[in-house]
């Protein structure tokens, strides 16, 4: 039954806690959670940079200006599918690229998808 969860966890898209990202095999990971910290960017390839938090933990996130993503606020509740891990100086982060995605659960429902 571990192993078919690990399995799950590994699949494309599937959100995990923030806890579990430096661990999870591959590159690409899906995590939720409120935005807690935004600052001001190093440099102008950068759109976005702050922190996500969940119940498990904090991790930072870059959004890169050519990924073309919507902008968030410190409070907003997201999904950030398919973002990319990154290691630097020891520490996990994920950026995210043109591929990643950005949803907002409670501005982007629709009733025909409930």
């Amino acid at each position: 039954m571990f192993a078919t969860l690990e399995a799950v966890k590994q699949m494309p898209g599937v959100s995990i806690t923030i806890d579990e990202v430096p661990d999870v095999p591959g590159e690409e990971v899906s995590v939720s959670g409120e935005i807690v910290q935004l600052w001001r960017p190093s440099s102008s390839a950068i759109s976005q940079v702050g922190l996500i938090a969940d119940e498990s933990g904090k991790i930072k996130f870059t959004v890169w200006e050519k990924s073309d993503q919507r902008g968030v606020r410190e409070g907003d509740r997201v999904q950030i599918k398919h973002a990319k891990k990154n290691w630097y100086q020891g520490r996990c982060s994920i950026a995210l690229t043109y591929d990643s995605r950005i949803v907002f659960p409670e501005r982007d429902w629709q009733w025909w998808t409930a």
